[in-house]
């Protein structure tokens, strides 16, 4: 089979980037060692910056984004007895959706496959073989690797030739989906003795909630009032009560910062997770994912369609410089809202760094102005 672009894996990446080439004239196939379904059940980030929305909107498919997401203006940021709203229009001007990423899975997908894309679902064995040029099996001028972390694309580029830079943070995320509606009009982040928590949702009718664990901590110990009793105690404040419904999904995710360059070797173009992870604390994995392949699809349309190379000369310096500007502001928050292990002999006096910081953060407009911008990813153009 003979295409131009040979993308491998079906998350938001692979299926955005399709659709961005589509519209530019570029012809491509997508390869995905899981199934359909699998990929369609997925629960993942749900906080979309503005710029992202825009490419969205742009590229025809966030019309039922703007149905049924919710525009957030702001976050709360909380520590014991105290709550504070950020204004994200006050202080920068741009706003932040939510809208789940299995959400814009299923918008993607319809939107392809209504327009003929070529799908291989469930194949296994993938391997990307000579990136000069001669690929085999699909036959293509370019690939792009977006099949994630754990795919095969960033395993092709030589050792020799990678750079990985790489935080295991001491802690983990446990997180629940829950029959319930939000018991707050915009996301919570709390720092508490016990440790983080989050409020966040993915609807009016459903939320998402995540509590800090210990990162050898298993799925198993924590029963559903376990979680939530620790979610009401760690979110306590006068005034407001978190309401409780029935647990749909439960998990523990370990919290890392990795970054591994270059993003481009040969004709293999890496975007996404498959070159770059976040803690979730900033909500930007997503987000990256959609400011990469925004970015390499116009630079692969310009490529085959002009024949100039200029912007994919490029793209790896530049999708690298949004990379770890958001992989310092996701350590950032990850490092102000999390308690340090009880073991850290610096542990009394990290926690008052981190009150600190906060206090200052929700006290002083310059500070919250930082923060507006990287949260909301106004910092730098999609």
């Amino acid at each position: 089979m003979r295409t131009q672009v040979a993308i491998v894996g079906s998350g938001p990446s692979g299926l955005l980037l399709s659709q961005i080439l589509a519209m530019l004239g570029i012809e491509s196939v997508i390869v995905e060692n899981r199934s359909q379904d699998y990929v369609l059940a997925r629960i993942r980030a749900g906080v979309i910056e503005h710029g992202a929305v825009d490419v969205l909107t742009d590229y025809g498919v966030a019309d039922r984004l703007h149905r049924e997401g919710m525009r957030h203006d702001g976050v709360y940021l909380q520590w014991p007895g105290q709550r504070h709203r950020v204004d994200f229009v006050e202080s920068c001007g741009r706003s932040v959706w939510v809208y789940g990423q299995t959400e814009i899975t299923k918008d993607l997908i319809g939107v392809r496959e209504a327009d003929g894309q070529r799908f291989f679902w469930e194949v296994s064995d993938t391997a990307i073989l000579d990136v000069d040029g001669n690929a085999r099996v699909v036959e293509a001028d370019y690939v792009a690797g977006c099949d994630g972390f754990h795919g095969v694309s960033r395993q092709t580029i030589p050792e020799s030739v990678r750079t990985v830079r790489e935080r295991v943070y001491p802690y983990a995320w446990l997180g629940i989906l829950a029959q319930v509606a939000p018991s707050t009009d915009e996301l919570i982040y709390a720092l508490h003795p016990d440790g983080f928590a989050m409020h966040s949702m993915r609807s009016h009718e459903v939320s998402r909630l995540y509590l800090q664990v210990a990162p050898d901590d298993v799925i198993e110990s924590w029963s559903d009032d376990r979680i939530w009793d620790g979610l009401s105690t760690r979110m306590a404040i006068e005034g407001w009560s978190l309401q409780s419904g029935p647990t749909l999904e439960k998990s523990i995710t370990p919290m890392r910062s990795f970054v591994s360059a270059p993003m481009r070797w040969g004709r293999l173009l890496l975007a996404g997770d498959a070159s770059h992870i976040v803690p979730p604390t900033g909500a930007k994995g997503l987000n990256l994912a959609i400011a990469d392949v925004k970015r390499l699809g116009t630079a692969l349309a310009r490529a085959l369609n002009e024949g100039q190379q200029d912007l994919l000369d490029r793209y790896s310096d530049d999708a690298l410089e949004r990379v770890w500007q958001s992989t310092h502001f996701s350590w950032w928050m990850t490092s102000m809202l999390h308690m340090p292990p009880a073991s850290d002999p610096d542990r009394d006096f990290l926690l008052q760094m981190q009150l600190t910081q906060l206090h200052h953060v929700t006290s002083n407009a310059t500070a919250a102005r930082g923060l507006a911008e990287n949260y909301t990813g106004a910092f730098l153009p999609y």
